[in-house]
């Protein structure tokens, strides 16, 4: 069941709190109703349309083609309630109470992006949902851990990704592999300002020098300015914490100038099967945050499984971390028997889950092993840094030079 959203619609909703959803195990529901409100339009489309919508598709078919969520000695398919937030942080807070007070689902599914899960966070917390904050990066996570106890972070933080990329960065410099000036471009939004805030004194106290670090406005669609600037102090090292539309626009900027640094690094969506499409050849070497293990049986089922369902493949960062926490909610649902929304909580901040990327287990609702970078080595993007991750492949330094042709 798909429904579209208004404004006029929104506008009349009120959060009035719902009882906890606790569905005796003998009296299962018909079905369980799971909602969510994404992206559909606006800027955060592109990252909705690649990270969740294929993976919340392929994550209700799998289950109503296995007949449904195990309840007790019942099985029951999930329905689904939809609507966009049109990236629009006050229109996914109204969405997400239209869901909770007129549609009474008994699930929510996050948004897209940082902004958005953390503009969420209280109505889900209120509501006492459980809020699965996976496709948010950031250094609050541990205190909105302890704020909102209901949500979990399944990427970690920014700190996280900050020390990880500075760390790799550090091994390359001691093997003679790059030298110590760094170029930064970052996203004035939640997840860049976030994540360029723990690189500069991460960056400093590693003794790199910064030769250029420029913020600029959510939708800058012309980035040749900055590219230029950035390209003047010759620095060895380009880090650009970026959305997926920055992302493009910054590497075909920096291919059509002639900016080749050693280590050229972009934000969400270097690691998109997009971006290696797109580019081709001149993907090659191109590092970016995230990654995974390309070579696991279980990431290569899900990939099978993922283009089967959808006609595409997944993102090489994201996506399997989202249908990894989907993974961890079913299996919460089904320990636990029932639709008991306090009780599901209870199970995923303690419990340990089997998923696609192996066992996991959240330590104060955050997940602390993430693949922070990514490298396209042969048409592939596999993981790099932390090196000792299992999977984890050797960067390929300096990254070659830009074809024209």
């Amino acid at each position: 069941m798909t429904q579209a959203i208004t404004r006029r619609a929104l506008g009349a909703a009120t959060l009035a709190l719902a009882a906890p959803a606790v569905h005796a195990q003998g009296n299962a529901p018909s079905a369980v109703k799971i909602g969510y409100a994404v992206s559909k339009t606006g800027p955060n489309a592109g990252g909705v349309a690649v990270t969740i919508a294929p993976n919340y598709q392929l994550w209700v078919q799998t289950v109503n083609a296995a007949g449904g969520l195990k309840l007790g000695n019942r099985q029951v398919p999930i329905e689904v309630v939809e609507y966009d937030d049109r990236s629009s942080s006050e229109d996914a807070v109204r969405a997400i109470e239209r869901l909770v007070n007129q549609d009474r689902v008994d699930l929510i599914l996050p948004p897209w992006g940082t902004a958005l899960n953390l503009a969420v966070g209280p109505v889900l917390n209120r509501a006492g949902h459980p809020h699965l904050a996976v496709n948010a990066v950031t250094d609050r996570a541990p205190e909105m851990a302890r704020r909102w106890p209901n949500s979990f972070w399944f990427l970690g933080t920014s700190a996280q990704y900050a020390a990880g990329l500075v760390e790799m960065l550090v091994r390359e410099r001691e093997a003679g592999r790059i030298g110590q000036t760094v170029a930064m471009a970052s996203v004035a939004d939640g997840f860049g300002i976030d994540l360029v805030n723990a690189a500069r004194p991460a960056l400093q106290r590693a003794g790199f020098r910064t030769t250029y670090d420029r913020t600029y406005p959510v939708g800058t669609q012309d980035m040749a300015p900055i590219l230029a600037e950035a390209a003047r102090g010759n620095p060895e090292v380009f880090i650009a914490f970026s959305y997926p539309p920055d992302t493009l626009a910054i590497t075909e900027q920096a291919r059509v100038s002639g900016f080749n640094p050693k280590v050229f690094f972009t934000g969400v969506g270097t690691s998109f099967p997009l971006f290696r499409d797109r580019f081709r050849d001149n993907a090659e070497g191109v590092m970016g945050i995230g990654g995974w293990p390309a070579e696991s049986p279980a990431v290569q089922e899900y990939q099978r499984r993922h283009r089967e369902a959808v006609g595409r493949e997944p993102d090489r960062w994201a996506s399997p971390v989202v249908y990894s926490s989907l993974q961890v909610l079913q299996q919460a649902i089904e320990r636990v028997g029932r639709i008991d929304r306090p009780a599901i909580i209870r199970e995923i901040a303690g419990g340990s889950f089997d998923t696609i990327l192996g066992p996991m287990k959240l330590e104060g609702n955050v997940r602390k092993e993430q693949w922070v970078v990514g490298q396209w080595q042969g048409g592939e993007f596999y993981g790099v840094a932390p090196g000792d991750m299992a999977g984890a492949r050797r960067p390929v330094l300096p990254k070659p030079a830009w074809r024209t042709a």
